[in-house]
Formats: C-alpha cells, sequence, structure tokens
C-alpha cells in the first residue's frame, strides 16, 4: 500500500504541461472569463502545487503514517465526504490563473507556500478521518461532536475562546466539528508548533492529545478505505470563468445595510466650512488596498467582503457629500479601526457567508 501511494506521489511531480503553455496565457481577463473551465487543460505538475504536495506527504511520513492522500483540480477547496482525496482549486495550477482570481476576488487563497501549506494540513484532517473511518469513533465523537450535525449556512465565532485550536483565518474550527477535527488535525500535524506549550491550559489541549494518541495508533495501519474518486473535477466543469466568479462573489458578498452612515459623519463631515477640502470618498479610494490588507489581516477575514463594505462606505460618504476634516494620518487611523469594527460586527452577525 505504501509503495503504490509513493508511486502516486511521484506521478503527481511528474504530470506537467511538457513545457507548452496554453494558449489562454496571453489573453485578456474578458476573453478568458468566457472559457469554459473543464477547457483550461492543466494539471497539478506546476512547480509550486508539486512542492507543496511533496512537503505535505513528507510531514505525514515523518509521523509514520503510511496513508498518503491523492489530489485533483477543482473548482475550490475541499475534500468530498468519504472519499481520502483533496480537491485544489484551479487557480493555483498556472500564474495566469492566479492574477485572475486576484483581479476577481482581491486575494489568492493558498496562493503562497506558507497559507497553501495550512489549507493543505487542514484538508489531510478530513482525508485522514475518511481514511480511517475515524467519524464513528464514540470517543472521537464525544470529545468533537458528530459529524451528523448540520453544517450552519452562518457561523457567530467567539474570537477568545480556548476550547478550539487557531490555524486557518475566522476561527474556522468552530463552524462544526468536522472542522475542529480538521483544524486540530493540522495544528498537531504542522512540524515544530509546539502545540504542547502552545496550548497549555487551555481546554482545547485535551483535543491535541487525543489526536495525538489517536494518530499514534494509525502508525504503520493501512487504511480502511482505498480508492482513487475524484469529485467535480475540473474537466467535468462545464461552467465558464466568468460564471464560476459571478457564483462566487454573491458567495461572499454581504448585504447591503446603510448602517454606516452615523460612523461615517462622526468622522467626517458636511459643514460648508469644510467644502474646501479633500472628499472623503476620493481619501478612501486613495488608501483602499492598504486599509483593506490591513483589516483582513487582524480579522482574517475575505478582502473580497472586506472591499463590499469599503465600497458601501465609499459610496454614502459620496452620497452624503463628506470631506474630510482633520488630518490624513489621523483619518487613516481613525477609518481603519472603524472598518475593522464593522468588518466584525458583519462576522458575528452573519450577514455574509463564511465558507464551510
Amino acid at each position: 500500500m505504501a509503495s503504490m501511494q509513493r508511486l502516486r506521489a511521484q506521478d503527481v511531480t511528474a504530470s506537467d504541461n511538457h513545457g507548452h503553455e496554453p494558449e489562454w496565457v496571453s489573453w485578456s481577463n474578458e476573453m478568458l472569463l468566457n472559457l469554459p473551465m473543464s477547457q483550461l487543460g492543466i494539471t497539478l505538475g506546476g512547480v509550486f502545487l508539486s512542492e507543496q504536495i511533496r512537503q505535505l506527504y513528507a510531514e505525514l511520513e515523518a509521523r509514520q503514517l503510511i496513508f498518503l492522500p491523492h489530489f485533483w483540480l477543482s473548482n475550490e477547496w475541499f475534500t468530498p465526504d468519504g472519499v481520502p482525496g483533496i480537491a485544489v482549486p484551479f487557480y493555483l495550477a498556472h500564474p495566469r490563473l492566479a492574477k485572475l482570481e486576484m483581479d476577481q476576488m482581491l486575494e489568492v487563497e493558498g496562493g503562497t507556500a506558507e497559507w497553501c501549506m495550512r489549507i493543505l494540513r487542514h484538508e489531510a484532517g478530513h482525508a485522514i478521518e475518511n481514511a480511517y473511518r475515524l467519524r464513528r469513533l464514540r470517543l472521537r465523537q464525544r470529545v468533537f461532536g458528530r459529524s451528523s450535525d448540520p453544517y450552519p449556512k452562518y457561523y457567530s465565532p467567539r474570537p477568545y475562546s480556548r476550547s478550539f485550536v487557531r490555524h486557518l483565518d475566522v476561527w474556522y474550527a468552530q463552524s462544526h466539528p468536522d472542522e475542529d477535527f480538521a483544524e486540530t488535525f493540522a495544528v498537531w500535524l504542522t512540524p515544530d508548533s509546539t502545540w504542547a506549550d502552545r496550548y497549555k491550559g487551555w481546554p482545547v489541549l485535551k483535543k491535541l492529545q487525543y489526536v495525538d494518541g489517536l494518530m499514534k495508533g494509525l502508525a504503520a495501519v493501512p487504511p480502511k478505505v482505498v480508492t482513487s474518486e475524484e469529485i467535480d473535477p475540473l474537466s467535468e466543469l462545464k461552467k465558464t470563468l466568468r460564471e464560476h466568479y459571478e457564483r462566487k462573489r454573491r458567495h461572499y458578498g454581504v448585504e447591503r445595510p446603510s448602517l454606516y452612515d452615523p460612523d461615517l459623519k462622526r468622522l467626517f463631515s458636511d459643514a460648508p466650512a469644510h467644502t474646501d477640502k479633500l472628499s472623503a470618498a476620493t481619501f478612501l479610494n486613495r488608501f483602499r488596498k492598504e486599509v483593506r490588507r490591513k483589516v483582513a489581516a487582524w480579522t482574517g477575514e475575505y478582502q473580497y467582503t472586506i472591499d463590499q463594505v469599503l465600497e458601501d462606505m465609499i459610496q454614502r460618504c459620496r452620497q452624503l457629500h463628506l470631506r474630510l476634516p482633520l488630518a490624513e494620518e489621523q483619518a487613516k487611523l481613525d477609518f481603519t479601526i472603524l472598518l475593522t469594527v464593522h468588518t466584525m460586527n458583519c462576522l458575528r452577525s452573519g450577514r455574509h457567508k463564511v465558507a464551510v
């Protein structure tokens, strides 16, 4: 079994595009968006993905786990129920597609080596549960909860809870028992994570100790589920890239509440005395990228979601004819705090969708 899995790992690194760039590499975004996803003709063999997959395999083997998940390209990150493998988003397979993802969504989820490895370790947690049917274990159910619990459409994270590990953004472990297990596994798997010290005295330490004991018991044990099944592989996705991104933006968008006016009026001004000052809308547009990135880093929220809030605020500033009555540096600081607060309110209230 182990030799078959290692052969599959070698296949991942060997499958390349034969040195030929696809025709769409030089296309404009408008042209590329009209292309059906099934016609992209890409593989897992690019340098970036193959290096990350090799590293994941090495980390699993270092823990003496002989199970290695299989991989395929699809429209997003996911591990299907019952399948011991991981779907990887298509945009990580080629730099041109990563650029399109950035243009459409303002960030590339998993686009750096560190970020990609965090997601891979998480998905490997789901895959190993499938491979060994761990969700059926009664102790696993007592420690993490039941997989049969329905996934929520929204969840309201508790940022200061010590009952969950902190690995992926948006306190993802709190969304569902299966995500809790996958996040705990990811922290356990991460090399040199010193989780025993980091979470000392936290209730979540019991979860980590359980995963540690469970994985040690699986060392050198062949998986119970052996299949190379691929769900929604890229070659079967007929929708265009335009249709894909329209749906994705709806998913990560926000409702359009007009709740910002009181705070905007406190920070900016429509008084006649300030008519010669810089308009608030122009000011916010100038440092839009900067503030979006800062708030994303602090909250873990998707930049696209934050940008929706920002766009609403800019539009309201324009409609209310607000201007900048104070020094720009002070206004930057004040507005960054304001945007962070509204982003967190949006996250807690469920007015946007958190991907689970």
